[in-house]
């Protein structure tokens, strides 16, 4: 079987349209459970779209191929908008959006790999991703596996003292099959990321751990493709990181507006307004 560069001919249209489809079952299955974190889902759809239909080598019918690119969740409650994405992937069947968060279902409501296939690891405490990422990406260098390692995490992250552990660690190593995402929509549990512990200059301090740096507006899919194909191709043997400017509930304004929008509150008629709006915005 030939290995599949995530259908890298895709135009930027049929990405956005990808990365509706992902708003769009995330929000069906925020409402299968009436609850989910549907802003981090709206807001990173695009960036799933680019990874999962533009840059990933995959196998969607064996998850587990040995020459797959990595693409680790280390934000695990996140794991809405990546059920999202591996269903339209064809990773997962589309039938089981509809368990979302129920007893028994391959799809909790944080990330776990031991339930889900196209789930690479069990994320959810804060800063552990990269550091994984940099034993996955040493690991495979020295089998002589071209795969590369993606490690998505989260502005809450940069707080965390193993997250630059790792970065120290990936630069040390020269691991240039390691490229990190760096999802920054300003916003934890607790307020404004940069109001909580303020990463910024944030390119200044990825460059000086000596990663290979962009920094993008992460709802702008011309945008991400650019970036992505340049952190691919890059000769330099050192790792690279894209860091995604994005905005909660990216695609549905009324949700967009509210004030908090790190667990959003959505009541129960207004899953199917937020359906009807992404409806009205689909891509051609």
């Amino acid at each position: 079987m030939q290995d599949e560069r995530a259908t890298a001919l895709l135009s930027n249209t049929s990405l956005a349209r990808r990365a509706w489809e992902i708003r769009r079952k995330a929000i069906r299955m925020g409402e299968v459970q009436g609850q989910g974190y549907v802003g981090q889902a709206l807001g990173i759809a695009d960036v799933l779209a680019v990874s999962y239909f533009h840059a990933l080598h995959l196998r969607p019918h064996e998850p587990e191929w040995e020459g797959r690119d990595r693409f680790l969740l280390s934000i695990g409650h996140y794991a809405i908008a990546l059920y999202a994405a591996l269903i339209e992937a064809g990773i997962l069947p589309e039938a089981e959006l509809e368990t979302y968060g129920t007893d028994d279902s391959r799809l909790p409501m944080s990330g776990m790999a031991a339930y889900t296939p196209g789930m690479e690891i069990t994320g959810g405490s804060l800063g552990q991703g990269l550091g994984i990422g940099v034993g996955m990406a040493l690991g495979l260098r020295a089998k002589g596996n071209p795969a590369f390692v993606y490690n998505l995490m989260s502005d809450g992250e940069l707080g965390e003292g193993s997250t630059w552990e790792a970065a120290m660690s990936a630069a040390h190593h020269k691991l240039g099959n390691l490229i990190c995402i760096v999802d920054f929509n300003d916003q934890q549990a607790d307020g404004k990321s940069t109001e909580m512990l303020c990463a910024e200059p944030l390119q200044d301090k990825w460059a000086a751990f000596g990663w290979h740096v962009q920094r993008v507006d992460g709802n702008d899919i011309p945008a991400l493709v650019r970036a992505f194909d340049a952190a691919r191709a890059l000769a330099e043997p050192r790792p690279r990181v894209i860091v995604c400017d994005t905005v909660m509930c990216k695609g549905v304004p009324f949700l967009e507006s509210r004030e908090i929008t790190h667990f959003v509150r959505v009541e129960p008629d207004e899953w199917q307004q937020a359906l009807a709006v992404l409806d009205a915005g689909r891509p051609d």
